[in-house]
Protein backbone atom coordinates (compact mmCIF):
# COMPACT_ATOMS: atom_id res chain seq x y z
CA UNK A 1 0.00 0.00 0.00
CA UNK A 2 1.50 3.55 -1.02
CA UNK A 3 2.98 5.50 2.19
CA UNK A 4 0.03 8.16 1.65
CA UNK A 5 -2.72 5.34 1.65
CA UNK A 6 -1.42 4.19 5.02
CA UNK A 7 -1.28 7.34 6.52
CA UNK A 8 -4.68 8.59 5.82
CA UNK A 9 -5.63 4.89 6.77
CA UNK A 10 -3.91 5.52 10.12
CA UNK A 11 -5.88 8.93 10.70
CA UNK A 12 -9.18 7.75 9.28
CA UNK A 13 -8.80 5.04 12.08
CA UNK A 14 -8.02 7.34 14.41
CA UNK A 15 -10.84 9.67 14.46
CA UNK A 16 -13.34 6.91 13.58
CA UNK A 17 -14.66 6.80 17.22
CA UNK A 18 -15.68 10.54 17.16
CA UNK A 19 -15.99 11.89 13.65
CA UNK A 20 -18.39 9.11 11.50
CA UNK A 21 -17.76 8.96 8.14
CA UNK A 22 -20.31 10.82 6.03
CA UNK A 23 -20.85 12.82 2.92
CA UNK A 24 -18.79 16.06 2.38
CA UNK A 25 -20.96 19.61 2.49
CA UNK A 26 -21.60 20.88 -0.92
CA UNK A 27 -20.56 24.32 -0.43
CA UNK A 28 -18.05 25.34 -0.11
CA UNK A 29 -16.30 22.82 -2.39
CA UNK A 30 -13.15 21.44 -0.51
CA UNK A 31 -11.04 22.62 -3.32
CA UNK A 32 -12.07 25.92 -2.00
CA UNK A 33 -11.76 25.45 1.21
CA UNK A 34 -7.97 24.29 0.91
CA UNK A 35 -6.99 27.37 -1.13
CA UNK A 36 -3.63 28.76 0.24
CA UNK A 37 -4.47 31.01 3.17
CA UNK A 38 -1.88 33.69 3.02
CA UNK A 39 -1.08 36.72 4.89
CA UNK A 40 0.69 39.63 2.89
CA UNK A 41 0.75 40.83 -0.74
CA UNK A 42 0.79 37.75 -3.76
CA UNK A 43 3.48 38.63 -5.22
CA UNK A 44 5.79 39.55 -2.27
CA UNK A 45 9.42 38.55 -3.41
CA UNK A 46 9.73 36.08 -0.33
CA UNK A 47 7.35 33.39 0.55
CA UNK A 48 7.44 31.87 4.45
CA UNK A 49 5.08 28.80 4.42
CA UNK A 50 4.29 27.97 8.37
CA UNK A 51 3.79 24.44 8.80
CA UNK A 52 1.90 24.40 12.66
CA UNK A 53 -0.08 22.42 14.72
CA UNK A 54 -3.13 24.07 16.38
CA UNK A 55 -2.58 22.34 19.88
CA UNK A 56 1.52 23.29 19.62
CA UNK A 57 2.36 25.11 22.50
CA UNK A 58 5.44 26.49 20.29
CA UNK A 59 2.90 27.56 17.57
CA UNK A 60 0.88 29.44 19.70
CA UNK A 61 3.74 31.15 20.97
CA UNK A 62 4.90 31.87 17.68
CA UNK A 63 1.27 33.31 16.48
CA UNK A 64 1.40 35.00 19.54
CA UNK A 65 4.78 37.09 20.46
CA UNK A 66 6.40 36.77 17.09
CA UNK A 67 4.01 37.05 14.19
CA UNK A 68 2.76 40.58 15.21
CA UNK A 69 6.38 41.74 14.58
CA UNK A 70 6.90 39.70 11.65
CA UNK A 71 3.25 40.99 9.69
CA UNK A 72 4.20 44.31 10.83
CA UNK A 73 7.85 44.44 9.26
CA UNK A 74 7.88 42.14 6.76
CA UNK A 75 4.40 40.88 5.52
CA UNK A 76 2.31 44.23 5.50
CA UNK A 77 5.01 45.88 3.69
CA UNK A 78 5.21 43.77 0.63
CA UNK A 79 8.80 41.92 1.76
CA UNK A 80 7.50 39.03 2.00
CA UNK A 81 4.22 36.97 2.47
CA UNK A 82 3.33 34.01 5.16
CA UNK A 83 1.30 30.63 3.68
CA UNK A 84 -0.15 28.49 6.94
CA UNK A 85 -0.13 24.71 6.36
CA UNK A 86 -1.71 22.47 8.73
CA UNK A 87 0.24 20.01 10.07
CA UNK A 88 -1.82 18.20 12.66
CA UNK A 89 0.11 16.63 15.59
CA UNK A 90 -3.49 14.81 16.72
CA UNK A 91 -7.05 14.47 16.08
CA UNK A 92 -8.04 17.61 17.72
CA UNK A 93 -5.71 19.74 16.14
CA UNK A 94 -6.96 18.29 12.76
CA UNK A 95 -10.29 19.09 13.98
CA UNK A 96 -9.76 22.39 14.42
CA UNK A 97 -7.95 23.18 11.08
CA UNK A 98 -11.05 21.49 9.45
CA UNK A 99 -13.16 24.05 11.26
CA UNK A 100 -11.17 26.75 10.47
CA UNK A 101 -11.43 25.85 7.16
CA UNK A 102 -14.77 25.54 6.40
CA UNK A 103 -15.29 29.21 7.48
CA UNK A 104 -14.81 31.86 4.65
CA UNK A 105 -11.36 32.85 3.84
CA UNK A 106 -11.47 36.05 5.29
CA UNK A 107 -12.58 34.37 8.55
CA UNK A 108 -9.94 32.35 8.35
CA UNK A 109 -6.64 34.00 10.18
CA UNK A 110 -8.85 35.56 12.76
CA UNK A 111 -10.41 32.44 13.67
CA UNK A 112 -6.40 30.68 13.91
CA UNK A 113 -5.43 33.67 16.13
CA UNK A 114 -8.06 32.87 19.01
CA UNK A 115 -7.49 29.17 18.78
CA UNK A 116 -4.13 30.21 19.24
CA UNK A 117 -4.32 32.56 22.07
CA UNK A 118 -7.13 30.63 23.74
CA UNK A 119 -5.01 27.08 22.81
CA UNK A 120 -5.18 26.38 26.37
CA UNK A 121 -8.22 26.62 27.63
CA UNK A 122 -10.62 24.92 24.53
CA UNK A 123 -7.88 22.34 24.03
CA UNK A 124 -8.08 20.96 27.25
CA UNK A 125 -12.14 21.55 27.66
CA UNK A 126 -13.85 18.34 29.40
CA UNK A 127 -15.22 18.45 25.80
CA UNK A 128 -12.99 19.94 23.59
CA UNK A 129 -15.19 19.53 20.47
CA UNK A 130 -17.67 21.42 22.14
CA UNK A 131 -15.54 24.20 22.89
CA UNK A 132 -14.29 24.44 18.94
CA UNK A 133 -18.30 24.75 18.22
CA UNK A 134 -18.55 27.70 20.36
CA UNK A 135 -15.59 29.25 18.50
CA UNK A 136 -17.33 28.43 15.59
CA UNK A 137 -19.95 30.15 16.35
CA UNK A 138 -19.00 33.27 17.51
CA UNK A 139 -17.15 33.13 13.97
CA UNK A 140 -20.48 32.61 12.38
CA UNK A 141 -20.52 28.69 11.72
CA UNK A 142 -23.43 27.20 12.97
CA UNK A 143 -23.77 24.67 14.77
CA UNK A 144 -25.02 22.40 11.85
CA UNK A 145 -22.63 23.87 9.67
CA UNK A 146 -20.19 22.72 12.27
CA UNK A 147 -21.54 18.74 12.61
CA UNK A 148 -21.07 18.49 8.45
CA UNK A 149 -17.81 19.72 8.56
CA UNK A 150 -17.12 17.68 11.43
CA UNK A 151 -17.91 15.13 9.05
CA UNK A 152 -16.17 16.20 6.20
CA UNK A 153 -14.38 13.33 5.18
CA UNK A 154 -12.67 14.74 1.97
CA UNK A 155 -11.51 17.49 3.73
CA UNK A 156 -9.95 15.87 6.16
CA UNK A 157 -7.92 13.84 3.83
CA UNK A 158 -7.31 16.95 1.57
CA UNK A 159 -5.73 18.06 4.93
CA UNK A 160 -3.45 14.80 5.78
CA UNK A 161 -2.74 15.04 2.44
CA UNK A 162 -1.15 18.36 2.05
CA UNK A 163 0.47 17.74 5.97
CA UNK A 164 2.02 14.43 4.00
CA UNK A 165 2.66 16.30 1.12
CA UNK A 166 4.99 18.61 3.47
CA UNK A 167 6.97 15.86 4.74
CA UNK A 168 8.18 14.43 2.07
CA UNK A 169 8.72 17.88 0.44
CA UNK A 170 10.51 19.41 2.90
CA UNK A 171 11.09 16.78 5.55
CA UNK A 172 8.54 18.23 8.06
CA UNK A 173 8.82 16.31 11.24
CA UNK A 174 7.97 18.85 13.90
CA UNK A 175 5.84 22.14 14.55
CA UNK A 176 6.36 24.47 14.17
CA UNK A 177 8.73 24.74 11.02
CA UNK A 178 9.52 26.93 8.66
CA UNK A 179 10.28 26.95 4.64
CA UNK A 180 11.51 30.35 2.95
CA UNK A 181 12.46 30.06 -0.23
CA UNK A 182 12.59 26.50 -0.21
CA UNK A 183 15.01 26.37 2.84
CA UNK A 184 13.82 24.82 6.39
CA UNK A 185 13.92 26.33 9.40
CA UNK A 186 12.94 23.96 12.28
CA UNK A 187 11.81 25.54 15.84
CA UNK A 188 9.96 28.27 17.31
CA UNK A 189 12.05 30.99 15.95
CA UNK A 190 12.39 34.35 17.86
CA UNK A 191 11.58 37.29 15.58
CA UNK A 192 15.15 38.64 15.91
CA UNK A 193 16.06 34.90 14.18
CA UNK A 194 13.78 35.04 11.52
CA UNK A 195 14.41 38.78 10.78
CA UNK A 196 18.10 37.71 10.47
CA UNK A 197 17.21 34.96 7.84
CA UNK A 198 14.51 36.67 5.72
CA UNK A 199 17.50 39.78 5.59
CA UNK A 200 19.80 37.15 4.09
CA UNK A 201 17.50 35.95 1.63
CA UNK A 202 16.29 39.65 0.61
CA UNK A 203 19.77 40.31 -0.26
CA UNK A 204 20.77 37.44 -1.73
CA UNK A 205 23.37 36.22 0.68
Amino acid sequence: MPRIAVFLRFWVLLLAPLVPVAAAAQAPTVDAMMEDRTIGKADAPITIYEYASLTCVHCASFHKDTLPKLKENWLDTGKAKLVFRDFPLDGLALRGAMMARCLPKERYFPVVDILFKNQESWSRARDPLAALSGIGRLSGLSQDAFDACMKNEELQKAILARAFEGQQQYRIEATPSFVINGELFRGAASYEELDRVLQKVASGN
